[in-house]
């Protein structure tokens, strides 16, 4: 990645400010405050304050430089923060203009002053400084330079300098040209790749290219005078710049791009690393991935691509100038990257326009003349991208901020797919802005206009698609499927029909002809598709093609014409009947006698024959798809219309066999279930029922004539046939979970699942991951396993990695000190003679050894032979005793000890050699020697200050007396001799303890003293779950399937791309500190949800600050006596500060913040940078270890140069921060905090870019006028160094929605051929960055069907499951989502997409087609799939890998979790209407469209069928009961003993329950943890209520994916990651979730209510139970879930507070600037948003809806006592005047307490008393005369309370009118009354469970089982009760 743009100004310069920060003390540094229209003036300031120390007086004349431009530049102070700028800057310069004196000259003389430091400058940072700094440390200095040489101009009398001057300039420039050439600026070494040179050599081959005339005049503000670039022209990208005007900072971008991705090919290409020049295979490959797409245009449109050749070019050449014009468009092309097709076409014209250029030039030779000039720099963005910028933006104002229709705006496909036809070459070159395409007649834009007010005119077509709120697009786009359940549905009815009832009954004549009918109801499906194709796209007819309309109109009149055809022929062949068996046999020899309908038939089934045929070939379907002749085109017409995309999407023919059974099978299943157990079984009572004479009714019968009581049929089939539509979903997830769960063991997941069977197979691991990360030249040794020197190298190699990801999670504190010392592996293991293996396996092995040997009875061999029988066992033997030798020799410094030592060690050799060890030494002694090794190596491992030599001397003479003395059986000569000539002086005093200092032996003494101490307790390390996850999958994965690695050299590049906007960087102090209204901080919080961890960080931060004290202690030493006590506090505040910054990031680390994603992506850095070692270096340099080889300082130099050379050349990190220049000149603190953290994350990862959206400001003709850019910083020594700026049409967000545009302004900058998308709630691990390489090498990997892939799906860990139930069902949920789900839509489904997930995309496919997200407003809300759907239909191709996971947070609270699904609803509902899914329904072949309808949209529409059916089923129900017919059937004798009408709804309750998303669940937890695992937590679950949650869930998707079909409203979710569980509020709760679940729960309440109480006196209460049990169950989950999973949701205190606040709450009186959260009237008026901006059809629909409210009231009333039997129409009327006279009273009163309450308290007291008084009278004579009872009324509770709702609800719907009449208070009041009645019952079980304590333990307990079982104290955190001594 780069470091410098290739730029003058490039390091700070900087247009970010929007306003002036007041600054307030010295240290404020000015640059950071300078307003944005004076952004020049910052790198003047930037170098006063870089010299301020070096020279003051300098740096006071660089300010006055800078306040003196100011002044030109703004001389009256009218832009934004200049004149308080100026202010502040004029104060300084006087206060250091009286303050500062010269260094060099005398007072007085500053000229010579600057002249002099001119000089000294230039000699110590630039003579002879060529090529040895990196190149941005370079422009730093030019920069400072560039700033002194202006200053000396300015102080000069004449600003004319001295020859001498001239000549330090001249030079600096020199050099300056030199280093500006780098097109990568990483640092030196990169250039001095020969690959890199090689490119860098061609592009700058413009020797023969037409040098143009300048242009005589160029626009104001121009900054580069194009005669100057033209003479600056180097390469091929500048003389493209030069000709066609493109941006100084768009060149510099694109040459490194283009420099990385060449120089990255050539490495692929070459066999040797010598390159000298570019390969013309190369450029070939290069052009050909960039310029498919564009061919692929041109062929569409028959037009021949624009590729140019020439005599007097070279074919090389040429290429890449054709390469750098793609780029150099696409660079600066700001929006109009989403619009692929735009790009072709300005590429086309533009290389046209080249072409004309290069040919003159070779002609000019022979004479002719052609006269051109260059063009300005901003050339291309001003005359080609701003216009269709403008575009864009006029047709985005018509969307009203996403509140207008989609039909009545163009959006970036509609802008974008103009360009698919041949009519977009009206648009001219250069571009006619008068044409269709542009013109608007809104062409002035008013002055007062707001930016999302709608812009009247005349509107364009909409192109090819119109987006339709309606549901009939799920028919549109899924015909097939829907016909094909409609006509199976037939088929099943026709035969249960039949007297037999079997399948066999189709051989029946009789059958058999009625099931021939299924073809017209085929042909009426298929006119309704018709009849939809022309009315969806009526909008876009007048930009559909004559061909289109026409199919469209033809299609219309052949299924018209078949709708006739059909039903004819079939009454006409009643005459002639036929069997099946008949029918076959008979047709060829008696075809003449057949009847019309046969025939009619045949012919209607052809078009499907040959569909089949085709299906069945699909390389032949694909070719004829993909065709561009015309005859072909011509044949296809018919099938499809000529589209650009979608065209040859087939699979090869294996991947279609497979998914062809999977779909097979599972039909045949769900059809036998569904003829078997839902259609059968109703036939027959449905028989009896038609044949049931009725006419008792119980209500006022309007069609009593009506046959077959089709009223109750209906009733009773409906909720059938929508369970029927709906089970496949069912069906659908039991098959994915078997396929899943057979293909995930087959790809070995969980063969390591546990630490047991990790330590089981450890010993084959080094093997397997040599085998599979580690590239091996010679391949035969792959299979070597038993070779101990390869065993050996693979274990060296294994341990580096090993060795690196241990570390890492000590860093992260997973594992503690011991854990990592248990766990390590040594790097250098030369010296000994056996494999060293991790002490956590060798654990006990040596005190078993030592056990055995000491009372051992046999012989040598017995006990060799028993030790040898663990591997582990002798290997821990061997290393002790080599290891104590190597220890002890290493001690002693007296030869003659070291001689003893040597006698001892030979003695053991040659006792084991001739099998006497048990004869010559005593075993029985080895334990007490063992205590004394134990004892003198815990002295060895003291800290360097606490180390006593006496001790040690004394302890190892002890060990050598027991050794000598009672250990060896006889004396040894030697020994007697050594001892008796020492009788003076005491043997081995003479240690060398300075040695034992050093790393590499005490990490020897540490590993022996582990190998002879640690026992049985090693078996459980680590003890973190979350480690001992991690190693177990790492393990596990290194005997997966995946391609071999290459080396760094040759492996593909990639870049990772993370969006962010103003979410956590890093918490701070104060954040950590502040506690929540229980008291409880964030620290505390998590110090007890992680308790191992907090410790493990505590033992960290001790290790920290004792090195550090070592380390000043050692330098102060000398003079401790002289510290003065500031510096020693000081030293405690610096300490205390590194704490405290420590536990900020321990912290951050743990919650969803952009510092953890950032460490996390940058492990691929740190992991190519061991890679790059083992690839490089030799197997002395591997076994010595990375961390510890003993190579030279200039070696170690090489390797590092080259190490970081390749690190930059294949990995680039840019993090988007759209805010990140706002946020730095803000006063928000937050604002202020989020820049400084982000700018640290910059310095402290040199290699990370920051890219953002800048703010700046110019004048043009005396007005103000906003700027953008997108530019591209990072860090340098203090601040953020700038090094990209490209200036944009406009502000991009405006346009679309706000992440891909995000993601698009930021894609320029990334780099490589991969592209990695990371959200900012992401994670990464240092052992998964190791496998990157392997992974991308998919996207080379050869395969059967010949693609490619483009997007290669990872897997996701979710780490935010492990506290409370809700994150753990969440976390589950989508764990099964991330593998088993996408594991199947991968293969052998085909149908996986782009989920938002860390998925990497192959970029340059990806940025040559719109992008890796689709950005349009609303309808691109899941902007992430939709990346998916593009992929899909321009012929990518997607797989999913499980070898390599990624971590993941998610929404861990209850109401972040329902914002979460509510936002993927909407998302969801915006697809349905979508071209994308109309386009995959109806390209795709059947049965992959089933797949793709079942794991998208289908998913949501079956959902929301779920809970529709539950409403049909009751509402059918309610007419049944009402009417009186229910108790007339079931009391009838013949139908008594059926019980099929009450078990009607058995199927749809699983699905309700939940257990639809739980079986993947089980499955994969089965996989990967063992199956009794998964048994235990889906009983855990189901006791934690999982299926209150999920059924809770369903309802959430439901309502607003069918809100948003029909009315839209879909917008992005803020969804928060905080950490602390809290309390939500009831009012929080209520505004949240009373439309979507409590108001829908209600209905259904009174609803079970009304058919209990109506229906009790014929039915048994046990068999109202089992029918209504789920619904019920569903009533119960969406009232009162949300209290469920509200943490401290039942306690007293809390609930009486939530009570009080939703009171108030609901008193507040709305208005303009009253938040929703203050007032009920404000949210009640948001809540009717949707209503506000629907179409009339919305408000339609919505009225009719609330019709159904009115049944109540018309059922009920002709049951109550009072209507004494009646069934007149008349006691419905009475109802009505009942219901309005209680309306008027209410009315009456809420007028009277407005108009009398205040200033006529008497009047107002006595009306209500009269009104009192009536009702009393009225209520008498009812009860006396009428004959009312008590129950009648409570039933007319029941009957009137829905009609009031549903009359608010219409009124809520004909707002505008109500509000004309004067009615729309009183709907408001009763709107109002309504939510107090609601809100009171939905709160008073809650309120009554409050008053038991137990209850809210109970809750505690439920809720957070998961941190329970873990011994968290998670009761002390929600009732705050801290622990005051932690």
């Amino acid at each position: 990645m780069a470091s410098s743009s290739g730029t003058k100004k490039t390091t700070s310069r900087r247009m970010s400010r929007q306003q002036t920060r007041s600054v307030e003390g010295p240290n404020e540094d000015d640059s950071e405050v300078v307003p944005s229209s004076l952004s020049s003036i910052v790198p003047i300031l930037r170098v006063a304050k870089e010299i301020e120390t070096d020279n003051p007086r300098v740096a006071y004349l660089c300010r006055f430089l800078a306040f003196e431009k100011t002044h030109m530049m703004d001389p009256t102070s009218t832009g934004r923060g200049v004149r308080q700028f100026k202010t502040y800057l004029l104060h300084k310069v006087e206060r250091e203009d009286a303050e500062t004196k010269g260094k060099l000259a005398p007072p007085g003389q500053d000229p010579k002053e600057v002249r002099l430091y001119y000089q000294q400058f230039y000699e110590k940072n630039i003579r002879g400084r060529d090529y040895t700094k990196k190149p941005e440390e370079m422009s730093k200095i030019f920069q400072i330079a560039d700033v002194l040489h202006e200053v000396l101009k300015t102080v000069l009398p004449h600003g004319k300098l001295d020859p001498e001057m001239e000549i330090y300039v001249k030079d600096v420039e020199r050099i300056r040209q030199q280093y500006e050439r780098y097109p990568v600026g990483v640092n030196p070494s990169t250039m001095e790749l020969p690959e890199v040179k090689a490119v860098v050599e061609a592009l700058r081959n413009v020797a023969d290219l037409p040098r143009l005339p300048s242009t005589s005049s160029l626009p104001s503000g121009s900054s580069v005078t194009a005669t100057e670039r033209v003479k600056s022209s180097f390469d091929i990208l500048d003389w493209l710049s030069s000709v066609f005007g493109f941006q100084k900072g768009n060149v510099a971008n694109q040459r490194e791009h283009l420099t990385l991705l060449l120089a990255n090919i050539e490495i692929r290409n070459q066999e040797t690393e010598n390159t000298t020049e570019l390969g013309g295979a190369t450029v070939m490959e290069l052009k050909g991935k960039l310029f498919k797409n564009y061919i692929s245009w041109c062929n569409y449109l028959h037009r021949k691509p624009k590729f140019g050749s020439s005599p007097g070019f070279g074919r090389q050449q040429l290429d890449l100038i054709y390469i750098g014009l793609y780029l150099l468009i696409w660079g600066e092309a700001s929006n109009i990257r989403f619009m692929p097709e735009c790009l072709c076409y300005i590429f086309h014209n533009m290389a046209n326009e080249l072409n004309e250029i290069l040919h003159i030039s070779v002609s000019a030779v022979s004479g002719a003349t052609y006269q051109r000039t260059t063009r300005d720099e901003e050339y291309f963005l001003r005359e080609i991208i701003s216009p269709i910028y403008q575009v864009l933006l006029k047709e985005v104002k018509r969307n009203k901020g996403g509140k207008e229709s989609h039909s009545v705006w163009r959006n970036y496909d509609d802008l974008n797919e103009y360009f698919w036809s041949d009519r977009c070459f009206r648009l001219k070159w250069p571009m006619d802005l008068k044409a269709d395409f542009f013109r608007h007649s809104d062409t002035t834009k008013p002055a007062n206009m707001r930016f999302n007010q709608t812009v009247d005119g005349k509107r364009k077509p909409k192109t090819n698609f119109v987006e339709v709120r309606t549901f009939l697009h799920l028919y549109r786009s899924f015909d097939r499927m829907w016909i094909f359940l409609i006509l199976a549905f037939q088929v099943m009815v026709i035969v249960g029909w039949s007297p037999s009832g079997s399948l066999a009954a189709l051989f029946d004549a009789d059958v058999f002809r009625s099931v021939l009918s299924i073809f017209i109801t085929s042909a009426f499906l298929n006119l309704l598709q018709a009849t939809l194709d022309i009315i969806f796209s009526w909008n876009a007819w007048k930009s559909l093609k004559f061909s289109q309309i026409i199919r469209y109109l033809l299609k219309f009149a052949i299924a018209a014409a078949w709708a006739v055809v059909l039903p004819i022929g079939y009454s006409s062949s009643v005459q002639n009947p036929t069997g099946l068996v008949k029918f076959f046999s008979s047709w060829a020899g008696d075809w003449r006698n057949q009847s019309f309908y046969n025939y009619a038939v045949a012919l209607y089934l052809v078009p499907n024959i040959l569909a089949a045929i085709l299906f069945l070939l699909p390389p032949l379907r694909r070719t004829m798809e993909r065709s561009n002749w015309r005859i072909i085109t011509l044949l296809m017409w018919w099938a499809q219309p000529k589209l650009y995309v979608g065209r040859g999407m087939h699979e090869d023919m294996f991947s279609l066999l497979k998914y062809t059974l999977f779909w097979i099978l599972l039909l045949i299943s769900k059809l036998a279930f569904s003829y078997y157990v839902e259609v059968l079984p109703l036939v027959g009572p449905t028989k009896l029922i038609m044949e049931i004479p009725i006419s008792n009714y119980q209500w006022h019968e309007f069609f009593p004539n009506v046959t077959h009581n089709i009223g109750v049929v209906i009733a009773i089939w409906a909720p059938i046939v929508l369970v029927y539509f709906m089970d496949a979903q069912i069906w659908y997830a039991i098959f994915s979970t078997l396929f899943g769960g057979i293909h995930g063991a087959f790809s070995h997941l969980g063969e390591i699942r546990t630490l047991g069977m990790l330590r089981s197979r450890f010993a084959a691991v080094p093997s397997a991951f040599c085998e599979r990360l580690v590239p091996l030249l010679n391949k035969e040794k792959k299979g070597n396993y038993l070779d101990p020197t390869q065993e050996r190298k693979n274990i060296a190699s294994f341990s580096q990695v090993w060795n690196g990801f241990i570390n890492s999670m000590r860093e992260e504190d997973l594992i503690s000190n011991r854990d990592r010392d248990l766990l390590l592996v040594p790097y250098s293991s030369n010296v000994i003679t056996v494999i060293q293996w991790p002490p956590f396996l060798l654990a006990s092995k040596i005190p078993i050894a030592l056990d055995m040997a000491k009372d051992f009875k046999g012989n040598d061999d017995d006990l060799f032979k028993k030790i040898k029988s663990d591997d582990y066992m002798i290997s821990a033997v061997i290393e002790c005793y080599e290891t104590l030798r190597d220890i002890i020799s290493g001690l002693l410094e007296d030869e003659r000890d070291n001689m003893i030592l040597e006698e001892i060690c030979r003695q053991i050799d040659s006792s084991i050699k001739d099998k006497k060890l048990l004869s010559n030494f005593k075993m029985s002694e080895l334990p007490q020697l063992s205590e004394k090794l134990e004892k003198f190596l815990k002295l060895l491992q003291a800290d360097e200050e606490k180390i006593s030599e006496a001790q040690i001397i004394n302890v190892l003479q002890d060990i050598m007396e027991i050794i000598t003395r009672d250990i060896m059986a006889t004396e040894n000569q030697v020994l007697e001799t050594a001892h008796h000539g020492s009788k003076e002086e005491q043997r081995f005093e003479k240690l060398d303890i300075d040695r034992m200092l050093e790393k590499s032996c005490r990490d020897k003494v540490r590993r022996l003293y582990l190998l002879l101490t640690v026992k049985e307790s090693a078996i459980n390390v680590p003890q973190n779950l979350e480690a001992r996850r991690r190693i177990t999958f790492f393990a596990n994965s290194l005997f997966m399937t995946m391609p071999s690695a290459p080396k760094v050299r040759k492996m593909m590049p990639f870049s990772v791309l993370t969006p962010y906007y103003k979410e956590e960087v890093l918490y701070s102090e104060e954040a950590l500190k502040e506690e929540n209204e229980d008291g409880i901080s964030v620290l505390f919080y998590l110090q007890k949800i992680y308790p191992d961890e907090w410790i493990n960080l505590q033992e960290r931060i001790g290790d920290t600050i004792r090195e550090d004290t070592i380390r000043k202690d050692r330098e102060d030493r000398e003079n401790l006596q002289e510290r003065i006590e500031d510096t020693i506090r000081k030293d405690r505040e610096d300490r205390e500060k590194a704490k405290m910054d420590l536990i900020c990031e321990w912290v951050s680390y743990r919650g969803q913040t952009l510092a953890r994603t950032v460490r996390g992506m940058m492990y691929y850095r740190k992991a190519l940078e061991l890679q790059c070692f083992l690839d490089s270096a030799g197997d002395n340099d591997i076994y010595g270890g990375y961390q510890s080889s003993d190579l030279s300082e200039r070696t170690k130099k090489a390797l590092n140069d080259r190490t970081l050379a390749l690190a930059d050349l294949k990995f680039t990190y840019v993090v988007s921060c759209q805010v990140y220049g706002n946020q730095k000149k803000s006063d928000d603190p937050k604002d202020k905090s989020c820049y400084s953290n982000i700018l640290n994350l910059m310095l402290n990862y040199p290699s990370l870019r920051v890219a953002y959206i800048d703010e700046g400001e110019e004048k043009v003709n005396g007005k103000t006028q906003k700027l953008y850019f997108s530019v591209l910083v990072k860090g340098g020594e203090k601040y953020d160094e700038e090094v990209y700026r490209i200036k944009l049409p406009g502000r991009p967000v405006d346009i679309g929605e706000g992440k891909p545009e995000n993601q698009n302004h930021a894609i320029i900058f990334t780099r490589g051929e991969a592209l990695q998308t990371i959200d900012m709630n992401q994670d990464n691990y240092f052992e998964e960055a190791f496998k990157m390489r392997n992974v991308l090498e998919e996207f080379l990997k050869r395969r059967r069907s010949q693609r490619q892939p483009t997007i290669l799906g990872l897997r996701e860990h979710i780490f935010t499951g492990s506290v409370s139930s809700l994150a753990w069902f969440m976390s589950n949920q989508e764990t099964s989502f991330v593998t088993i789900g996408q594991r199947i839509l991968a293969n052998p489904l085909r149908v996986r997409f782009h989920y938002g997930h860390p998925d990497i995309f192959d970029r340059i496919f990806h940025i040559t087609r719109g992008g890796i997200s689709k950005a349009s407003k609303v309808i691109n809300l899941s902007e992430d799939i939709f990346a998916g759907y593009n992929s899909t239909l321009r012929g990518g191709f997607i797989t999913h890998h499980e070898y390599i996971q990624v971590g993941k947070g998610r929404d861990v609270g209850m109401n972040q979790i329902s914002l979460f699904e509510a936002k993927v609803a909407n998302g969801n509902g915006e697809q349905t209407l979508s071209r994308d899914v109309y386009r995959l329904g109806r390209r795709f072949d059947f049965y992959r469209m089933l797949s793709f309808y079942f794991t998208t949209v289908g998913f949501y529409f079956s959902s929301m069928v779920t809970v529709l059916t539950v409403y049909v089923f009751l509402y059918g129900r309610l007419y049944m009961v009402m009417s009186g017919l229910e108790k007339e059937i079931l009391e009838n004798t013949s139908i008594r003993q059926s019980k099929a009408l009450e078990e009607a709804l058995a199927t749809q309750s699983v699905f309700q329950l939940g257990l639809l998303l739980v079986l993947p669940m089980v499955m994969e937890i089965g996989l990967e943890k063992g199956f009794r695992t998964a048994l235990g937590d889906f009983i855990i679950m189901q006791l934690q209520l999982a299926s209150v949650f999920f059924t809770f869930q369903l309802g959430t998707k439901a309502h607003y994916y069918g809100r948003t079909i029909l009315h839209g409203g879909s917008k992005y979710r803020a969804t928060g990651r905080g950490f602390v569980v809290f309390h939500a509020k009831f009012a929080d709760n209520y505004r949240m979730y009373s439309r979507s679940h409590f108001v829908k729960g209600l209905e259904l309440f009174i609803l079970l209510v009304v058919y209990e109480v109506y229906g009790e006196s014929y039915r048994s209460s046990s068999l109202y139970l089992f029918i209504t049990f789920s619904m019920w169950f569903l009533v119960a989950s969406w009232l009162f879930a949300p209290f469920l999973f509200n943490p401290s949701g039942f306690d007293w205190q809390k609930t009486v507070d939530d009570w009080t606040d939703w009171k108030r709450w609901m008193g507040n009186r709305g208005g303009i600037g009253i938040a929703p959260d203050k007032s009920w009237e404000s949210w009640w008026n948001e809540e009717q948003e949707h209503l506000k901006h629907t179409n009339i059809r919305g408000r339609l629909l919505e009225m009719i809806l609330a019709f159904r409210f009115f049944v109540y009231q018309y059922g009920i009333v002709y049951h109550l006592d009072i209507a004494h039997h009646s069934k007149s129409i008349l006691v419905y009327a009475l109802s009505w005047l009942v219901m309005v006279t209680a309306l008027l009273v209410l009315k009456m009163v809420s007028m009277g307490r407005r108009r009398f309450g205040t200033d006529f308290q008497l009047m107002f007291r006595i009306l209500k008393a009269l009104l009192f008084l009536g009702f009393i009278s009225v209520m008498t004579v009812l009860f006396v005369v009428c004959g009312l009872t008590v129950s009648d009324l409570f039933a007319a509770i029941l009957a009137f309370t829905p009609t009031g709702w549903a009359l608010v609800l219409i009124g809520q719907a004909c707002r505008t009118l109500l509000n004309r009449v004067g009615f729309w208070e009183s709907v408001k009041e009763l709107a109002r009354g309504y939510e107090y009645i609601m809100g009171l019952i939905i709160f008073m079980p809650t309120a009554i469970l409050s008053w038991f304590p137990f209850v809210s333990e109970f809750q505690t307990r439920l809720l957070f089982n998961q941190a329970f079982s873990r011994g968290l104290q998670i009761s002390m955190i929600l009732a705050g009760r801290k622990d005051k001594t932690h």
